[in-house]
């Protein structure tokens, strides 16, 4: 009926709209809206050595979730990609971040373990290996050389650049003198990040680690996916090297059709099947026992009791001291990815596939954000760097959320009245302080939003954001050496709490940087708390199922602070409360999707 009364309308008005239609449909508008964009490229490669072209789609029939699985299939283990995502903590409760981000096949990747760097090009089918002080140069070197430009509005995101991971052993690069490899454990890789081209942006509302993990692994990807929450709607990117190709002319027309080519894989009728889930009302009630760690009980306890006679002798004046947790699962790692976003909700969630292990994260701390913005004393148009460190400390309060809201804000008043936790955290808040004046201009370092407590699913935190106006000359990696490690995963001084850790236990991608930094310069890296590590070397497959499975084994690390008047047994339940919510999703996604 609604059509007749259409129909019935002024003549005037259904011509109108009778034009405008035709007009966005026709032929000759769709060719004018190429020819224009061609005309847009060309004048940006005039510039740029780098140009992005990007399509808005229609996002309603996908989630991040199902927009991943559309780029990587289950099997696909070893290839390299990415699935961010944000859940921040407000006053009505969890707040689902605007954009999900996805990326999948790399155009660069860079491995390095210990001063190896290994950087294979993709593209060009190349592979170089160079031996360096510092492997983070490498990246950085490579970012020198680009100029990027989009040709239209993108999302205030990421969207094009390095992606992967830095290990807790990178500050060993910055403190050479005092932290040398002989000390550290063995044959780990120091990072993995690889370039992105392509990307979906998505919006919808033991003392050696026997892992031989990469200490740095970074991708760098030209294509990407954004998916916006609210709005339903992706961006679906991808970035031209334009002097790549013969012409300009040949650079767009192949850029054109890699972009086609993405958003097939993503608007195919036909989307991928995911494992079908229960969700046992008593999931939060699974407790299974960590037993299996780097470890015993009582040789952690033996390790805080040494750790206090350091700090009475005036050797350190607070030390994080972690522990490695150990789990067997059939429970694929992106099904536990699912189960974390239900249990463990976090500012910084990601599922992260790397050369030798997947890691999934949900963390609630920022290690460092590097962002160009506009300042209104400058004139119109300038852009200065500012960026932000958080420090936390945290409580002893497991399993919050199954109290009530009362009993919640009781244990809040508790936490900030706790001496031992307001001195501990003022301890990395001022040790962060110094870190971020180390590249900032002289009189900008602030202290904002001073202790905040945030509650998350196991724990509460007391919150502390650190922030600077970057000095002229540097860059974002010059901010990462100034802040790595944080002090909330050394302790205080930063070089003798990693001297002294290196005898113990191995963090591997764990406590350290993950996520990215873009074509432009701005870097956002979450410090890798909450996070399973799941090593992809050959595992057992068979489960007696009839659908095979593979067995996997998932690393859980935590770790508590150690200051003068620590408690042994508190501070093994506080390492225990810290690894109960990954620890759920793991017994989640089993009862879930292992029926």
């Amino acid at each position: 009926m609604a059509g007749s009364v259409a129909a019935a309308g002024p003549p005037a008005l259904q011509v109108r709209y009778a034009l405008c239609r035709a007009e966005i449909s026709s032929p000759l508008f769709a060719a004018l809206a190429v020819k224009d964009e061609a005309a847009k490229f060309a004048e940006a490669a005039k510039s740029a050595n780098m140009v992005a072209l990007s399509r808005r789609i229609f996002c309603d029939h996908l989630t991040p979730v199902t927009a991943y699985r559309c780029l990587v299939k289950e099997d696909d283990i070893d290839a390299p990609s990415f699935l961010f995502e944000s859940v921040n903590q407000g006053p009505q409760g969890p707040n689902m971040g605007r954009y999900s981000i996805v990326g999948a096949q790399p155009a660069m990747e860079i491995v390095a373990k210990e001063n190896m760097v290994t950087v294979m090009d993709h593209e060009e089918g190349q592979k170089k290996e160079e031996f360096v002080d510092d492997p983070t140069v490498v990246p950085r070197r490579i970012m020198e050389r680009w100029n990027p430009q989009s040709i239209d509005d993108l999302p205030d995101v990421f969207c094009g650049g390095w992606v992967g991971y830095f290990s807790y052993d990178t500050v060993r690069y910055v403190e050479r003198k005092k932290l040398s490899f002989s000390n550290a454990p063995k044959m780990i890789e120091i990072f993995q990040m690889s370039t992105w081209l392509d990307r979906l942006v998505h919006s919808d509302r033991k003392p050696s680690d026997d892992r031989a993990l990469n200490k740095k692994l970074i991708f760098l990807t030209f294509g990407f996916h954004s998916l916006q929450r609210m709005e339903s709607k992706a961006y679906v990117i991808h970035w031209v090297r334009v002097d790549r190709y013969a012409s300009v002319e040949l650079a767009y027309r192949d850029g054109k059709n890699r972009l086609s080519f993405l958003m097939s894989k993503i608007q195919n009728i036909d989307l991928p099947k995911l494992s079908a889930g229960f969700v046992d009302i008593r999931s939060r009630e699974f407790r299974r026992s960590l037993t299996k760690a780097t470890m015993s009980r009582e040789m952690y306890k033996k390790a805080v009791l040494q750790a206090k006679e350091h700090i009475l002798a005036g050797d350190i004046f607070q030390i994080v001291l972690t522990q490695r947790f150990e789990r067997r699962t059939f429970a694929h790692p992106f099904e536990v990815y699912r189960s974390v976003r239900i249990v463990n909700p976090s500012p910084y969630m990601a599922y992260l596939q790397a050369r030798g292990c997947i890691l999934v994260a949900s963390s609630p701390e920022m290690l460092i954000r590097v962002k160009k913005v506009k300042n209104n004393i400058t004139p119109i148009g300038t852009q200065k760097f500012r960026f932000m460190v958080n420090q936390f400390a945290v409580s002893k309060l497991p399993l919050i959320q199954m109290r009530t809201e009362e009993e919640d804000i009781a244990l809040e008043q508790e936490l900030v009245k706790d001496e031992k936790q307001c001195a501990e955290h003022i301890m990395i808040v001022d040790l962060g302080r110094n870190d971020v004046g180390k590249v900032s201009k002289f009189g900008s370092v602030r202290v904002e939003n001073l202790m905040n407590v945030d509650r998350y699913s196991h724990v509460m935190h007391m919150s502390s954001t650190v922030s600077g106006e970057l000095q002229e000359h540097a860059t974002c990696w010059d901010a990462l050496r100034a802040v790595m490690p944080v002090g909330t995963v050394t302790g205080t001084p930063k070089s003798d709490g990693v001297d002294r850790r290196a005898r113990g236990d191995a963090a591997g991608p764990v406590q350290r940087g993950v996520r990215g930094v873009s074509f432009g310069g701005d870097m956002e890296l979450a410090l890798a708390l909450r996070t399973i590590v799941f090593p992809t070397a050959p595992g057992i497959v068979s489960d007696g199922r009839p659908r095979r499975r593979r067995e996997w084994v998932a690393h859980l690390q935590a770790g508590a602070g150690i200051v003068a008047d620590s408690q042994p047994d508190e501070e093994q339940r506080e390492c225990e409360s810290k690894a109960a919510a990954p620890s759920l999703a793991i017994d989640l996604a089993e009862s879930a999707f292992l029926c």
